[in-house]
């Protein structure tokens, strides 16, 4: 079974930033999704098994960065930039199978495990 833990949400102010990390129990294709209040749940970025590959939101390039350190079996996410509009809960997930893949996933139903979520919350 897939275990994966969020960490480093918090509290920002607008034009501050934050890296999230995600530590997983193995190695996967990876992705960072967000869920804010009474919305659905939004791709953020996506990494593939490899770590060469790497995906984005086309809102949101430039200001994140998604990386891996595969040793370690954790995945970052560093936004910067950040607007009150990026509250949201963040989750990552994994998907099983994609040994030696470049592939990467952007679709919420590509993934079969998730974290609890962090919560960032970005004030005015």
């Amino acid at each position: 079974q897939v275990q994966l833990g969020e960490s480093g949400g918090g509290l920002v102010q607008a034009g501050g930033s934050l890296r999230l990390s995600c530590a997983a129990s193995g190695r996967y294709a990876m992705g960072w999704f967000r869920q804010a209040p009474g919305k659905e749940r939004e791709f953020v970025a996506a990494i593939s098994w490899t770590g060469g590959s790497t995906s984005y939101a086309e809102s949101l390039k430039g200001r994140l960065t998604i990386s891996s350190d595969n040793a370690k079996k954790m995945v970052y996410l560093q936004m910067n930039s950040l607007k009150p509009e990026d509250t949201a809960v963040y989750y990552c997930a994994a998907r099983r199978g994609t040994w030696l893949s470049t592939t990467v996933y952007n679709a919420p139903q590509d993934y079969d495990s998730w974290g609890q979520g962090t919560q960032v919350t970005v004030s005015s």
